[in-house]
């Protein structure tokens, strides 16, 4: 077997391709993908101290929204992506570590194929926002470690 034939978005011929999923009974789906952003401590700490709320408005409100909707647009985004009718979409953002913010985003469906681009893309993008809305404070605000970390439906399972 070569490599091609792992590759589902690559035809036998060598030619991208949009997986065919018509024949796939839907199931129910979930994936979990989650990012770390790693903030200076100082920035981190007058971020705690304002209860990060800059004047762009409040960092973790934006960033969950700007997460949700992403996830909803991933297939605008990855062109091989299918377009699902998501049944929901949880971010959780949460401190973790030393000047850590944690994203965790989660989505369900009931579908043919997996959501873990929906997670992937929810979680990046909630991280470039909270980026966004800090980098005023100064530099050295890293996102580090977008991974998807639960897969549930489908052939198989990853994760917790």
């Amino acid at each position: 077997m070569n490599f091609k034939d792992k590759l589902t978005h690559i035809s036998s011929q060598g030619c991208v391709q949009m997986v065919d999923v018509s024949e796939k009974k839907p199931t129910h789906r979930k994936a979990s993908a989650e990012s770390l952003i790693v903030f200076p401590e100082r920035i981190f700490r007058d971020l705690d101290q304002l209860g990060f709320i800059v004047k762009k408005g409040s960092v973790i409100q934006t960033a969950i929204l700007a997460g949700i909707q992403a996830a909803k647009k991933t297939s605008e985004l990855i062109p091989l992506c299918h377009i699902l009718p998501l049944d929901g979409i949880n971010i959780d953002i949460e401190p973790s570590g030393n000047h850590c913010l944690k994203v965790i985003c989660t989505v369900c469906v009931f579908a043919k194929t997996g959501v873990e681009m929906e997670a992937l893309t929810g979680a990046t993008v909630a991280s470039l926002t909270i980026y966004d809305m800090c980098k005023a404070m100064g530099s050295g605000i890293r996102i580090q470690n977008i991974e998807l970390i639960e897969k549930r439906g489908g052939k198989t399972d990853y994760g917790n």
